[in-house]
């Protein structure tokens, strides 16, 4: 089996784990852009995802105009279909918030974090598939948690009861990754996916230098500052040099 055909069958896997799980008010909606945007995420690891890596970044989960819309982590719509050059139907969730439509590569929003992260790395690789050649992304949960009010909530903010079945499936779609793609640095992107690394990395015995950088989130009073410069010098710290140079 190839790499790109174990990680989809672990994405079918890791579906297949989640659906049917419930979670309490104040969540009222959950998506799986796994599922219903299956084609473009397909596209994603079929294309970029079929050899090792040297580095793996971790993100925590999709955001609502980014992978949520696109079915690929941080997955700025402009990024991912003009620079990546991917683009593919995308269905709807089972049940869809309506202050939070899918309508995939229609969605005329932008995903702050995605177009920070991968307009980062498009500026170091102009050509995608130089980028990928050696590094790879992949969200540690697949799940869009929002709130009545459309409000996010992320996992770190759910009762662990609700996580732990969660995690049991998310930490085995990670330790495959692991295994198939054998990176040297594991990166997360924030505190949670670094913890996430650490974590499922040690259970399997996966020998690799762990590191993080800030997250790009709008939220964040740092990465509004100067988030590319502080991710920048962050990489270079860990041993990532912009274009490989």
């Amino acid at each position: 089996m190839s790499v790109s055909a174990a990680l989809l069958t672990a994405t079918d896997e890791l579906v297949s784990r989640l659906r049917g799980l419930s979670f309490a008010e104040p969540v009222t909606h959950v998506y799986n852009p796994l599922d219903y945007a299956r084609a473009p995420h397909e596209l994603y690891v079929r294309r970029f995802g079929d050899t090792k890596k040297r580095v793996l970044f971790l993100g925590m989960n999709p955001g609502p105009w980014g992978m949520a819309q696109t079915g690929v982590p941080f997955g700025e719509i402009a990024l991912v279909r003009d620079w990546m050059g991917i683009s593919a139907p995308v269905q709807k969730p089972v049940s869809e918030h309506p202050k939070r439509p899918v309508v995939g590569f229609d969605c005329d929003k932008s995903e702050v974090s995605g177009r920070r992260l991968w307009g980062l790395f498009s500026e170091w690789y102009p050509k995608a598939e130089d980028f990928f050649s050696d590094h790879y992304v992949v969200n540690y949960c697949p799940l869009v948690w929002m709130e009545a009010s459309s409000r996010n909530r992320t996992p770190d903010k759910l009762p662990a009861a609700e996580m732990a079945p969660v995690e049991v499936a998310c930490d085995a779609y990670l330790a495959e990754h692991l295994r198939q793609l054998k990176p040297d640095l594991l990166i997360g992107v924030g505190g949670f996916a670094e913890s996430c690394l650490a974590r499922v990395a040690e259970s399997i015995g996966h020998p690799a230098k762990i590191g993080r950088v800030l997250h790009p989130s709008p939220a964040s009073p740092a990465a509004n500052r100067d988030w590319a410069g502080t991710v920048a010098r962050q990489l270079r710290e860990l041993g990532m040099t912009p274009g490989g140079r």
